[in-house]
């Protein structure tokens, strides 16, 4: 095949994947997400009826995470040995019905238990979709490609957001607070899509009908020529949990956590103190996710141009906690809002470059191998989520403000920086990101 017809077979191939493989990936996502997350816009409300303090919230709100971390490499292992799609599908229905139990918590033990079910529930989605991804897009282009499926992060605020003020407002509605019809509403789409799921998407390329026999062809030939760009070699699962590289991996997920979910959790109840009402609560949270909407896409598409991850990565979490840094020098909320407007740009960049860094590096590890990695790194970066809530609500208690937790993240985002740009000199040398059309030319990534 001469390198003019490989690179038709190529365009017509990508052209195909992305509106098969990736919209049902990304609704995925940002139901599972805005699920997550909804309870930061119950927050309020919630804490007000239920008698429950911000450091209680905040345990709460995290604790989601330590069922999600002890169930993450199981779940992954799980779906190596049944498939992605059925598991998946699996995941996203019972995390549904779980959710949607959230709207009879009456306490702190009913609301620790319900969270601590969830986080069993959805352990291995975003890993099993990176999985996923990582069985039809050659490496060249997963900086796209999971930068597109990362936007539903940023997104599920967007969306989110402005919703969870006219469902507040369903106060009353059949006896029944504006919380509770949030976890109501909020948890019949993720058992839908769940179904969809199992019925619409194929395994893999072999089984992939809509793919014409070149393109089947080339594809499986160009992610094999991948998977032999790593020097990771197959991996067992008891391998991949001891390879220091993906545990480091790991360690800067948790920095990138920290501020994501620390914030996420929290500004809902900033805003609140500035004397907005739900919808308007609503609409300006979504600000700063309008931008890490934006930036994700961005900063996805020129790593992948530019062939380079690390300083991407490192770039976006330094820009995340400079800006958030700056937030608490300023007594307008109106200044507030822009620092950590500009901050969002830079908390949901690094999704990309990142877990396109992390999948070339794991990718020629074996099925059990690459599904272990990924959900060991997503194991650990969620120590992160479960510490940073936690700790803002204690330092909010203690203090009566949220400044020392908002600087507190913001520091640990200056140190994932560093790390990102040392780890990232280690897996150059492991990592070859091969050009369109040329699988036997390779360049550093």
């Amino acid at each position: 095949m001469d390198l003019g017809n490989t690179m038709d077979v190529e365009r017509r191939t990508i052209a195909k994947l992305k509106p098969r493989i990736l919209p049902l990936c990304i609704a995925a996502a940002i139901i599972c997400f805005m699920d997550r997350v909804n309870i930061a816009f119950a927050a309020p409300t919630m804490m007000k009826d239920l008698g429950f303090t911000a450091t209680v919230y905040g345990f709460g709100a995290g604790v989601l995470f330590l069922t999600y971390i002890l169930c993450e490499v199981p779940s992954n292992v799980m779906l190596s040995k049944v498939g992605a799609r059925i598991w998946i599908a699996r995941i996203m229905i019972s995390w549904g019905i779980i959710s949607a139990g959230m709207a009879f918590i009456v306490g702190p033990y009913s609301y620790f238990a319900l969270r601590l079910l969830l986080g069993a529930a959805e352990a291995g989605l975003f890993p099993g979709i990176l999985f996923y991804l990582s069985l039809w897009f050659p490496a060249f282009y997963l900086g796209r490609a999971t930068s597109l499926f990362y936007l539903a992060l940023p997104l599920a605020n967007v969306v989110g957001a402005p919703m969870s003020g006219p469902i507040l407002n369903l106060d009353g509605l059949l006896g029944l607070h504006g919380w509770q019809w949030l976890f109501l509403v909020e948890g019949v789409p993720p058992i839908i899509l769940g179904a969809i799921f199992l019925a619409y998407l194929p395994d893999t390329p072999e089984k992939a009908s809509w793919l014409a026999e070149d393109e089947r062809e080339w594809l499986i030939r160009r992610l094999e020529v991948d998977r032999k760009a790593t020097d990771i070699g197959h991996q067992s699962v008891w391998q991949a949990l001891s390879n220091w590289k993906v545990i480091g991996l790991g360690i800067v997920v948790i920095a990138v956590n920290c501020t994501n979910y620390g914030l996420g959790f929290f500004l809902p109840l900033i805003l609140k103190g500035f004397g907005l009402g739900n919808i308007g609560t609503g609409l300006v949270a979504a600000i700063p996710f309008v931008m890490g909407s934006l930036a994700a896409y961005i900063c996805g598409k020129t790593s992948d141009y530019l062939k380079e991850r690390k300083f991407h990565v490192a770039g976006s979490m330094a820009m995340a906690g400079i800006f958030l840094g700056l937030s608490v020098g300023f007594t307008s909320p109106v200044m507030q809002m822009v620092m950590i407007s500009i901050a969002g740009f830079g908390m949901y960049a690094y999704l990309g470059p990142y877990w396109a860094m992390a999948i070339s590096y794991i990718r020629g590890a074996g099925a059990a191998g690459a599904a272990t990695s990924l959900a060991l790194i997503n194991s650990i970066g969620n120590l992160g989520g479960f510490a940073s809530p936690y700790a803002i609500g204690y330092i909010k208690d203690v203090t009566n403000s949220f400044a020392g937790g908002i600087m507190a993240i913001a520091a640990v985002s200056m140190t994932g920086a560093v790390l990102t740009v040392l780890l990232g000199f280690v897996l150059d040398r492991s990592v070859r990101l091969v050009a369109p059309g040329a699988e036997t030319r390779t360049a550093r990534g």
